[in-house]
């Protein structure tokens, strides 16, 4: 063991409690002692305490390793929750509380911004301007909704922003209308275009802060690590900065943004901040590219058409970017040695995104790259087993995989049948693929024993095992799903000393206040995190 030259310098701490250690075997313990930010021995409480003697102790029901989400938004979750955040709220009314609330409470900010709201409260057509302009009508208003495919502005924004009821539709997006021009629900590109070319941008110092918010946040859930799916220059500035100052505590790999807008041309600057983003605890090695949006707004990729009106206006949805120029750019990045994260919602998306890999897999070989696709919302069934053959993860929001009032009242009307099909958890993991897991935040929680509950039992978390089920087929077991926020995502990450807990790891443990596989199924929501250690230090809790 890598830890036998180090046992009889002893150890720092020693934390006990049923030490779950997510190895090959699924195999348990009673306590894990740390030395710097290694572990240094795992076993019997009494087996440690006589290899490593007395150190300080930490007590928990139960021990896991740290977790990794593969797929989160956390600086701009973070960003979100320091300005007008909506997400804890669930009606319209306090929505416009809230926001003529935060309005007052800021009476020097240019711009209110924030989001957190939920599409299915505004029914088909969305959130109008005219509400937002009854509470806040003289200062512009931006706001993303939940799943960040659309965004809220007030009158004022639009005219700021020169948008009328003569302005067209972008080619990757569209505004939603009435008789008197664009309503102020802005869908897709849009929305990012929008925020990109009229929302003050974030300084370096403001994009620390929202880290600083979300690192503490994430921490207290037991997470340890993450992948920042969208990261630009301002962000990896930020990402940077804070590292620079030894205050980022978790490990981070940062997907750098493909400019869906622009080609081949941006590809020395992403290897340019690659190579000033990594060091320290941030991986700045992978590029996020964003094939299409979400059926809800009805531009998720799709092989054949949405439903109904839902067809006759949008058709097949949206791709934003094309197969021939995605395998280009994939080739090229993958024969840089770059990670490629792919977020594909539609069937036809995800598979020009496994198309794509497969193209670089002829090119370049075979590699350690470690590619994955994010979200896996409606693959044909025929395209999952490909995930094993290419050596590509799929990293999936389990969150999602329940009948809630999205896929009830927004996803099923769109995609008709194909609903049944949805988020097939249980055929990837059948498949031999790699499954990471991640949540997507802000767009839904971070709480991984919420999300893991919902793969578990594919129900709504508070419904009880009698409620309506998204396809039983695609459960996984408890196991499976944490195996999916640990080895899984901690693969995804190439963070390759992390993810079990074992002799010679990183010492990253989430310590909890129950044992999730001694109750029932419906109650793993119900788990909380004591303390959080990452890298030897507590980070959270004690």
């Amino acid at each position: 063991m890598l830890a036998s030259a180090a046992v009889s310098e002893g150890a720092d701490l020693i934390v006990t409690g049923d030490v779950y250690t997510v190895d090959a075997a699924r195999s348990w313990a009673k306590a894990v002692a740390i030395r710097g930010d290694r572990i240094v021995a795992v076993g019997s409480e009494a087996d440690v305490r006589e290899r490593v003697g007395t150190a300080e102790v930490i007590s928990g029901v139960c021990v896991m390793p740290g977790f990794q989400d593969a797929h989160i938004h956390a600086a701009f979750a973070g960003r979100i929750r320091r300005h007008c955040n909506l997400d804890d709220l669930h009606a319209v009314p306090p929505y416009l509380d809230r926001i003529a609330a935060h309005a007052a409470a800021h009476p020097d900010d240019a711009w209110i911004v924030g989001g957190g709201w939920y599409t299915p409260l505004f029914g088909d057509d969305g959130p109008h301007r005219h509400q937002l302009d009854a509470v806040v009508p003289e200062r512009p208003v931006y706001l993303m909704n939940t799943d960040t495919h659309a965004a809220w502005v007030n009158t004022r924004a639009l005219e700021l922003a020169g948008i009328t009821a003569d302005t067209p539709d972008p080619w990757d997006g569209y505004f939603v209308r009435d008789a008197d021009g664009p309503t102020g629900c802005l869908q897709e590109g849009t929305a990012y275009t929008f925020w990109s070319d009229h929302v003050p941008a974030d300084s370096t110092e403001d994009w620390g802060a929202s880290i600083r918010v979300a690192q503490e946040y994430l921490h207290a859930l037991g997470i340890t690590a993450w992948q920042d799916a969208w990261v630009r220059p301002d962000l990896l500035a930020g990402y940077r900065a804070l590292d620079d100052a030894g205050e980022l505590t978790a490990r981070v790999v940062t997907a750098l943004w493909w400019d869906r807008h622009r080609g081949m041309e941006q590809v020395d600057e992403l290897v340019e901040q690659r190579d000033w983003g990594t060091k320290g605890q941030i991986d700045a090695g992978t590029i996020k590219i964003m094939l299409d949006g979400c059926p809800e707004s009805a531009t998720g990729s799709m092989l054949t058409p949405y439903e109904g009106h839902f067809g006759e206006e949008h058709g097949r949805g949206i791709q934003f970017v094309q197969e021939e120029a995605l395998k280009e750019a994939v080739i090229r990045l993958d024969g840089l040695g770059f990670q490629i994260h792919q977020h594909a919602l539609g069937d036809r998306a995800f598979r020009s995104a496994l198309d794509a890999v497969e193209a670089a897999r002829h090119v370049n070989g075979w590699n350690d790259a470690r590619h994955h696709i994010a979200h896996l919302q409606l693959p044909d069934p025929g395209d999952t087993p490909r995930l094993r053959g290419l050596g590509v993860a799929a990293n999936i929001q389990p969150l999602w995989a329940c009948p809630d009032p999205m896929i009830e009242s927004l996803t099923r009307p769109r995609v008709g049948d194909r609903a049944e099909r949805l988020y097939p958890i249980g055929d990837v993991v059948r498949s031999g693929a790699v499954l990471a897991m991640g949540s997507d935040w802000p767009i839904s929680t971070p709480n991984v024993f919420e999300e893991m509950q919902v793969a578990v039992t594919r129900q709504v978390i508070g419904d009880g095992p009698d409620a309506p089920v998204l396809d039983e087929t695609q459960r996984i077991t408890l196991a499976e799903a944490l195996a999916g926020f640990t080895r899984g995502s901690a693969y995804v990450n190439h963070d390759d000393e992390a993810g079990t807990i074992a002799e010679g790891m990183r010492a990253d443990l989430a310590i909890l206040d129950r044992n999730p596989f001694a109750g029932s199924v419906y109650e793993i929501a119900e788990t909380k995190v004591t303390a959080t250690i990452a890298g030897g230090r507590v980070v959270h809790g004690g």
